[in-house]
């Protein structure tokens, strides 16, 4: 049985040891940066501003988690489908004594008091600071930066240092060096493009009507989703919200009444809260992202049991809840067997070291069998959303390899949506599971947009779905994907076998599984970006789904 530390317990034993003087520490930088362009200096903050940190504590053995998650996620593996335990986990995330009890020491010989355990792994050290001395303990100079666009204000550093002692115990030092920018998700939209495939070639179709207004009975028709509900009550989907989008409850009501006839308008959904997340009901409340998201997940993924989980705004994870909601999944004995993003960053914002170690997070929720899938985007090359760049902008956490990225098609033939943001991670190198592909893609490519990405990081998206043109109760659009692995993971629970999990070696092993899109690209940057090209690429992954082709892949 795994023993879980006991923080208290250490932290005694560290306090005891330390003395009324300590030495100061020789100190080694551990990271530093350049003012990102979107942010300008905005002075020193007041010396007694409080400063919410965390130290994120070097976990045990992430690269034997790792080889854990390939061999239970990669069909033909003697692992495939055994997915791991919380307690299992924990062995390979958690950290070691030596380290909670080196850092512990650190902070109180330094007169930290305000020290906490958190993590689902009791793999952060989060405490309360004030400027003057978190000046002292990290050897920098926190200041105040605004972000030009919004006027919105932070607290950062270009650069911190640690002891030298420390470096093998620690990761980081959160929030300091990372810039994100504010969480937004604006309607885009693009006029549909006429692709060269075509119905028969395609084997599933749908009417002209779904080049103008996608509706449930369009995404039914292209990917082949069933209408026939679901039945196994253990299987959930998670459906996550932030920055204060709500889903409507009559809104969906509606939705379903006009355009899921055959569904009880009464289905709804349930509610989780995390860092005071709520969920208001009422006209003024009604989130874009947030509606699409629940309407399209409850009317499509028929009979499964959808949680909207709620990320409000008490948390001091540095990037508006992501870091929460992950650790409080992960603490979970029976966390969602899927869960939808729609949100994300731009990789760079972040900096590598808080991208990985937020992609670990992610990495310990696939061992256990949870597949997580994210939106790629909306900015073409130019990252998360529309903007100025010279080199393409690769956003997080597409870049992730743990996770599926999502990207956009329009229209009944199915081409590339320009908005669909897709390219090379700067900071994660490509998996095994789609080093043919993206070799193929890349030697296709040629020298186009040569020094403008990094040929070497792991490409994204997976995969792609309609993301233009979607009808809800208001206004949206987001791909539609994740229901056809929902109600996979029925019929696998009902059929007596474990749920697909981290899903891209099983993706990756099954091209045949998908639609593929040959036609559009992803301009930004003053380029045209990516183009489609038939097999995987950097615009539209493997291409869009067959349902029925999935579920034979499935073994069912």
């Amino acid at each position: 049985m795994v023993h879980i530390l006991s923080f208290a317990a250490l932290a005694s034993a560290a306090f005891a040891s330390v003395t009324a003087t300590p030495t100061r520490r020789a100190m080694a930088v551990a990271e530093q940066r350049k003012v990102p362009g979107s942010f300008a200096r905005a002075g020193k903050p007041d010396a007694e501003t409080t400063l919410n940190l965390r130290v994120a504590l070097k976990q045990k053995d992430m690269q034997g988690l790792e080889k854990a998650l390939y061999g239970v996620s990669t069909p033909g593996s003697s692992l495939y489908g055994q997915h791991l335990s919380l307690e299992e986990v924990t062995s390979f995330a958690g950290p070691t004594e030596e380290s909670v009890n080196a850092v512990t020491q650190w902070l109180q010989e330094n007169g930290v008091t305000d020290i906490t355990p958190s993590g689902a792994f009791n793999d952060w050290i989060s405490f309360s600071i004030p400027v003057f001395k978190a000046d002292e303990l990290l050897d920098t100079n926190f200041e105040d930066f605004v972000h030009i666009e919004t006027g919105d204000r932070l607290v950062r550093t270009l650069q911190y240092s640690i002891p030298q002692d420390l470096m093998q115990h620690v990761d980081l030092v959160h929030p300091t060096t990372a810039f994100i920018k504010p969480l937004v998700k604006t309607p885009v939209m693009s006029a549909p493009v006429a692709g060269t495939a075509n119905v028969t070639e395609r084997a599933l179709g749908a009417p002209s009507s779904c080049n103008s207004v996608v509706t449930p009975a369009c995404l039914q028709s292209l990917y082949g989703i069933p209408a026939t509900p679901a039945i196994q009550s253990s299987n959930i989907l998670g459906v996550s919200g932030f920055i204060n989008q709500w889903a409507q409850t009559a809104d969906l009501r509606t939705f379903l009444t006009a355009l899921r006839p055959d569904m009880s308008s009464a289905t709804t959904f349930t509610l989780q809260s995390i860092d005071g997340g709520v969920n208001p009901q009422g006209a003024n409340s009604a989130g874009i992202e947030a509606n699409l998201d629940i309407q399209y997940t409850v009317g499509l993924a028929t009979g499964v049991p959808t949680v909207f989980i709620s990320v409000g705004e008490n948390n001091s994870d540095g990037v508006s809840g992501f870091i929460d909601i992950i650790d409080t999944l992960n603490a979970e004995p029976a966390p969602p067997q899927v869960l939808t993003t729609s949100y994300g960053f731009n990789e760079g914002d972040l900096g590598s070291t808080l991208a990985t170690r937020m992609c670990n997070g992610y990495t310990t929720l696939g061992a256990r069998g949870v597949s997580l899938l994210f939106s790629s985007g909306d900015g073409g090359v130019s990252g998360s959303q529309s903007q100025s760049c010279t080199n393409f902008v690769p956003t997080f956490p597409g870049g992730c390899p743990s996770i599926t990225s999502v990207g956009a098609t329009q229209g009944v033939d199915e081409v590339a949506a320009d908005l669909s943001t897709g390219g090379f991670s700067n900071v994660f190198s490509r998996p095994d599971y789609q080093s043919s592909v993206v070799t193929t893609y890349l030697n296709a490519l040629g020298s186009t947009n040569s020094g403008k990405f990094n040929a070497n990081g792991r490409g994204f998206p997976d995969v792609a779905a309609q993301g233009e043109n979607v009808e809800i109760e208001l206004l949206a659009l987001v791909p539609s994907l994740l229901v056809l692995f929902s109600l996979i993971n029925d019929r696998l629970i009902a059929a007596g076998k474990p749920v697909l999990g981290f899903l891209n070696p099983f993706l990756y092993a099954n091209p045949q599984a998908f639609f593929d899109i040959t036609s559009g690209s992803n301009p930004g940057c003053g380029t045209n970006g990516f183009p489609a090209r038939s097999g995987w690429d950097p615009v539209t992954g493997l291409g869009s789904p067959n349902f029925a082709a999935l579920l034979s892949a499935a073994g069912l």
